[in-house]
């Protein structure tokens, strides 16, 4: 018998694509877990500080406002890694300089598109795990 559920995370998903977004989207909200959606950086950005979310899964190109520039908001330094929000990056750029600036910036993950959808949830079930161990706040 599985066992209950006990906390409920909030997870941000941010891509331009619509059809990567609603994929993402639907896949995780089959986690029972609170799934929220950006198109758009600015959006994301804006949904980030409202909703404290737990977990983000960000695309690095973004309108309006770049993941890059999301992830240095959220997350800043090599410091915070492991911290609150736990974030994993997709790309579809296949360079290792998007790769290291992220990890230079306190990226937790790092996905290159196209991924399997399998490994996205399983990145994200990771996440979950960390933040029922109890992971300090970045907040």
């Amino acid at each position: 018998m599985a066992q209950e559920q006990t906390r409920k995370y909030k997870i941000l998903v941010a891509d331009d694509d619509p059809d990567i977004l609603a994929t993402m989207t639907m896949a995780l909200g089959e986690l029972n877990h609170t799934v929220l959606s950006a198109s758009d950086g600015l959006t994301a950005l804006d949904l980030a500080e409202a909703e404290s979310p737990d977990i983000v899964v960000l695309d690095v190109m973004l309108p309006k406002r770049g993941g890059f520039q999301i992830l240095q908001k959220l997350k800043g330094s090599p410091a915070m890694k492991g911290m609150r929000p736990l974030v994993c990056m997709v790309t579809g750029n296949e360079g290792m300089r998007h790769k290291e600036f992220a990890e230079r910036h306190g990226v937790d993950d790092y996905l290159r598109k196209p991924f399997p959808i399998g490994r996205l949830l399983e990145i994200v079930r990771d996440f979950i795990a960390k933040l029922d161990k109890g992971i300090p706040n970045a907040k």
